[in-house]
């Protein structure tokens, strides 16, 4: 399972907004940036879902160390 699958499944949004979310968010961009200045290549995500995204991202990479 891949980092982008396991994020959509857990969030059940559509695959190409979670992709562009974690882009923007490895290239360290910030919650409240992302959720006000890139809505169009979010899909209009708000705060709380790309908070979600960071967490799930956040658990995979724990699962992918053990």
């Amino acid at each position: 399972m891949t980092l982008l699958s396991f994020v959509t499944k857990q969030t059940q949004l559509q695959e190409k907004f979670v992709k562009n979310t974690i882009d923007l968010l490895n290239e360290d961009c910030t919650i409240p940036f992302i959720s006000r200045y890139r809505k169009e290549r979010t899909g209009n995500l708000d705060e709380v879902q790309i908070a979600d995204i960071v967490k799930f991202k956040e658990q995979f990479e724990a699962l992918e160390k053990r």
